[in-house]
Parts: C-alpha cells; sequence; structure tokens
C-alpha cells in the first residue's frame, strides 16, 4: 500500500489570480489592526495619488499645501512633525514645491536662524483645487461605512495617532 501525501493548498506565487495570497493578507488584517491600517492606508494613498495626478502633486506636497493654506509660514521642522513626514523627505517634497513656484523659504519671523516654507502668490487656488476632490475620493475609498463610522474611525484613528 503505497502512502498518499496530504493536498497542499496551492502556493501563493502558484496561485496565476493570487487568491490564497488576498486571503491570507485578508485574514491578518482581521486579526492585527496594524495591518489593516497599513492596507487601508496604501488604498488611500493611491486613490488620493490619483485624484492629485491631474494638479501635478505628491499626497505629502497636497498635505504641505493644505498646512501652509489653513495655518501660515512654517518651518520645514514643524511642518515634518505635524504632518509626521521624514525630516529628509520633507526636505525634498519642499524642494518640489519651490522648483513649481508655489512656496518659497524665507527667514523666519520669530527665528531668525531658521526659514519658514510660505506659500507664494503662485500657488494661489491650487491648495483649495486640490482639497476640492477630498470629497470624491472619501466617497470611493469609504463609500462602504456610513457617515457614523467614518466619524468612529477617525476618532479611533486620531487616538492613535495622539498616543504616538
Amino acid at each position: 500500500m503505497t502512502a498518499t501525501r496530504p493536498s497542499r493548498p496551492t502556493s501563493p506565487s502558484r496561485d496565476p489570480e493570487g487568491g490564497e495570497r488576498e486571503r491570507h493578507f485578508s485574514r491578518l488584517a482581521q486579526e492585527r489592526p496594524g495591518i489593516a491600517l497599513c492596507r487601508a492606508t496604501a488604498l488611500v494613498a493611491r486613490t488620493i495619488d490619483e485624484e492629485l495626478s491631474g494638479h501635478r502633486l505628491t499626497v505629502a506636497q497636497h498635505l504641505v499645501l493644505k498646512m501652509l493654506n489653513d495655518v501660515g509660514p512654517c518651518s520645514q521642522q514643524e511642518l515634518s512633525e505635524q504632518l509626521r513626514i521624514d525630516r529628509s523627505v520633507m526636505v525634498g517634497r519642499i524642494d518640489g514645491l519651490e522648483d513649481s513656484g508655489l512656496v518659497r523659504r524665507e527667514r523666519h519671523p520669530r527665528d531668525r536662524r531658521a526659514y519658514a516654507v510660505t506659500l507664494t502668490p503662485e500657488a494661489g487656488p491650487a491648495p483649495a483645487e486640490a482639497e476640492g476632490g477630498v470629497p470624491r475620493l472619501l466617497d470611493r475609498d469609504f463609500g462602504s461605512l456610513t457617515a457614523a463610522e467614518r466619524r468612529t474611525l477617525t476618532r479611533l484613528v486620531g487616538k492613535v495617532l495622539d498616543g504616538n
């Protein structure tokens, strides 16, 4: 009598549709909130990138413009800390915005050793135009959630971020 080997599930690398891989990550996302947040972040980032591509902005650049528009001139360090973007990455984002003529660096009014990043007149409607697509992308990514669920998600993610 010959022993038969138990059948093994198809290896994710051999599964042409990636179904097993997708199920694996779905299970992980249900078990681990960090993985769920990473997956959700990737989904939202893709959607935002698509939305902003018409504005020739990256997500980070959009956030910088929005913050400058909402609160006024800020140091690179403050932008980096508030937007939780690594300082070395922030320098590149601001360089890109400066090259596009949307921001400029000037001496910080309260600290002559530092520079403040400021919107230029050329930025004009760019922050508002980029922000105009946000409701559409929120509906696209979070359309399966009720308004109350969206508020709860926002509150819970905010609580995680405030703790770090």
